[in-house]
């Protein structure tokens, strides 16, 4: 099963692919993610809707995109759950001074009691997506049936629409990483707005600072003033004080002389 489906999701399929024991479905089995931003943590659902052709599903694999090196796939209480391993080629940097020898190529759902045709059900997958932004991430999945199977794993091909396949693979697109280019730019705005107004205010200091030297040096011209002045006003308080000393001694005098 695990050969099949790689090679299923390496190759473009047409299609007229065959499906065992089951015919074309209204609703697919689809893949939807917390976020499509490259380079991000995301947690995908891909949901089940129905059965193979009135057939209850039993198991469920989920082949990863040959990008994703790390899967932790969410327990369901209805499902046992196992990760496929497959070694690498060369060595992946886990980006904690360690190294990924291996890859989680396939997740595996099997039903503990098979999922009725009229009932639908939900798998949660928490990886982290490829930096590879615009390109487009296919993750084949082959639905097991207690009679016959469902395989999603058709890839339209170049110019072909998904809406015109059978059985389409759960895909998404990868878009523009969060936090990207049009963030650095506000962010380096931002930084030189606030660089202006550190400069505006440092103006704004030197101007006052200039402000309160200048006040300053005027209240101490003002002060040196008034305490020039106040020699001068002494010497004519002291000035007419002789005066009124030298004018009472005559009066003195002369009464006397009179006497």
């Amino acid at each position: 099963m695990r050969t099949i489906l790689r090679a299923l999701g390496a190759t473009t399929l047409t299609a007229g692919l065959v499906v065992t024991g089951a015919t074309a479905a209204s609703a697919h089995v689809t893949v939807t993610p917390s976020t499509t931003a490259a380079g991000a943590y995301s947690l995908l659902t891909l949901s089940i809707p129905h059965g193979c052709d009135g057939s209850s599903t039993e198991k469920v694999s989920i082949q990863m995109p040959e990008q994703v090196i790390t899967v932790t796939p969410s327990v369901n209480p209805n499902w046992d759950v196992e990760k496929v391993m497959e070694d690498l080629d060369e060595p992946v940097d886990d980006g904690h001074g360690g190294e990924y020898t291996e890859r989680v190529a396939e997740v595996v759902y099997t039903a503990r009691t098979p999922l009725p045709d009229d009932l639908r059900d939900a798998f949660e997958l928490s990886l982290k997506l490829p930096e590879a932004e615009g390109e487009t991430l296919v993750f084949p999945a082959v639905q097991e049936c207690e009679e016959g199977e469902a395989a999603w794993v058709q890839v339209p091909e170049d110019g072909e629409s998904g809406d015109e396949l059978d059985y389409p693979a759960p895909s998404f697109v990868l878009t523009a990483a969060e936090g990207g280019g049009d963030a650095a730019t506000a962010s380096d705005d931002d930084g030189d707005a606030d660089a202006d107004a550190d400069a505006d205010a440092d103006a704004d200091a030197d101007a006052d600072a200039e402000n309160v030297s200048a006040a300053s040096e005027d209240d101490a011209s003002g002060s040196t003033g008034t305490e020039a002045g106040t020699p001068a006003l002494t010497w004519v308080a002291l000035l007419l004080g002789a005066g009124g000393l030298v004018l009472g001694l005559l009066a003195f005098l002369r009464s006397r002389a009179q006497g």
